[in-house]
């Protein structure tokens, strides 16, 4: 498991770089990541999570794991993310706070979780949709308690939008199409394959283009940031994985699949939120940007934990 763990992140990071070349090539621009955020959050993710759902077998047994697999993924971020609340609350006046909380819980699961989870589990596609629930659990505490700590204010949480968003509306399709065997012709269901193996190259492209513009000091010499790596990558995890290891309705695929995905990085997601909110933007950069190098490290030793 540690040598295809090690792979799979190599692989991903390696994408990353080729994003950095480009950009400090002058061949593609930090302004040009707007764009291909647009384009990887309305177009590629939904692909990637109605793909996982179609190319599923449907039986009784694998919905109702995804549903304890969504109950378990939603509490444990909600719980984590409510214990660093009530530890840094009387701190949240410093927004450096605020970002900790949030970057310290909201991850990576899809574009990073996903193909690490292939490469382990390739012959259980569950896994892929454990992956996309996880996205959609996550969006709702990115709209609902993700809004209210980087604002510090309840006025901006939004129920509607935790639930009208690209990934919640892309599960709303998949599940009927997976609980009905729907069998997608091969017009649609080719180029939707690969649009959903485009998302992870386009995701840390994306972050290699903004890597490329941004003061490799300001990024290795925040204390804060090194609180929030050690806390996402490295705490969370284990926190995670002692919610569900006593669990006995829960198989160890969807445990090692809780444990992988709350290893991850943290999500770009932290760093669009603090960009419309305008609250520590290069704080956020920073966070998502040293957590997805530093994993390279940390993912594979973690998991040693569950080898």
């Amino acid at each position: 498991m540690f040598n295809t763990v090690l792979i799979n992140v190599a692989i991903i990071l390696i994408y990353m770089l080729l994003g950095f070349a480009a950009g400090k090539g002058k061949k593609a621009l930090p302004s040009h990541a707007k764009s291909l955020s647009g384009i990887l959050i309305y177009v590629l993710a939904p692909a990637m999570i109605i793909n996982a759902f179609v190319n599923m077998e449907y039986s009784h047994e694998s919905l109702a794991k995804i549903g304890i697999y969504a109950g378990a993924s939603f509490v444990i971020q909600f719980l984590f993310m409510m214990l660093l609340y009530i530890i840094f609350r009387r701190k949240y006046s410093d927004a450096r706070y605020r970002i900790l909380t949030i970057g310290s819980t909201l991850g990576n699961v899809g574009f990073f979780g996903m193909p690490v989870l292939a490469g382990i589990f390739p012959t259980e596609p569950i896994v892929l949709c454990y992956s996309s629930i996880n996205v959609v659990t996550m969006n709702l505490l990115v709209f609902t308690m993700g809004v209210f700590l980087i604002t510090n204010d309840k006025k901006y949480m939004s129920l509607k939008s935790a639930i009208l968003n690209p990934s919640s509306l892309s599960l709303l399709v998949s599940i009927p199409l997976f609980i009905f065997k729907v069998q997608l012709p091969e017009l649609l269901g080719s180029p939707l394959a690969l649009l959903a193996k485009m998302v992870t190259p386009m995701c840390m492209l994306i972050l290699g283009i903004r890597l490329s513009a941004v003061s490799l000091k300001a990024i290795f010499t925040r204390p804060v940031v090194y609180a929030t790596c050690f806390l996402k990558l490295v705490v969370f995890p284990f926190f995670a994985l002692a919610c569900v290891m006593w669990l006995p309705f829960m198989d160890n695929t969807a445990k090692l699949a809780i444990f992988i995905l709350a290893a991850t990085p943290s999500g770009a997601i932290i760093e669009s939120l603090a960009e419309f909110h305008e609250c520590e933007q290069e704080l956020s950069a920073n966070v998502v940007l040293l957590t997805t190098i530093l994993c390279l490290i940390t993912m594979p030793i973690v998991l040693l934990a569950m080898s």
